[in-house]
């Protein structure tokens, strides 16, 4: 039986991935993916193979839901990401 290994993430690759999957999902105008990691390094519970996330996304689409629900539907495009890579993720629509 071979057993499942999480692999460390490259933040390069993690955005590059965070990118192509809501440009896939959503209609956008601009995405801007920042690494905040920085922020969780002093925490006890910090974790190096995860990271901090801010999404800043210009779009019509996700604008005309409440904030509540465009998050869902971004967490849900992103549910493997935050599941195995990402501690915190910050989300800005405009």
């Amino acid at each position: 039986m071979y057993k499942y290994i999480k692999f460390f993430m490259e933040i390069n690759k993690l955005i590059y991935l965070i990118e192509e999957k809501i440009k896939k999902n959503f209609k956008i105008d601009q995405i801007n993916i920042e690494d905040k990691s920085f922020l969780h390094r002093k925490h006890k519970s910090f974790d190096q193979k995860k990271f901090h996330i801010k999404l800043t996304i210009s779009s019509e689409e996700l604008k005309k839901d409440s904030l509540l629900e465009s998050n869902r539907k971004i967490n849900k495009v992103l549910a493997n990401e935050l599941k195995n890579y990402i501690h915190s993720m910050q989300i800005i629509i405009n």
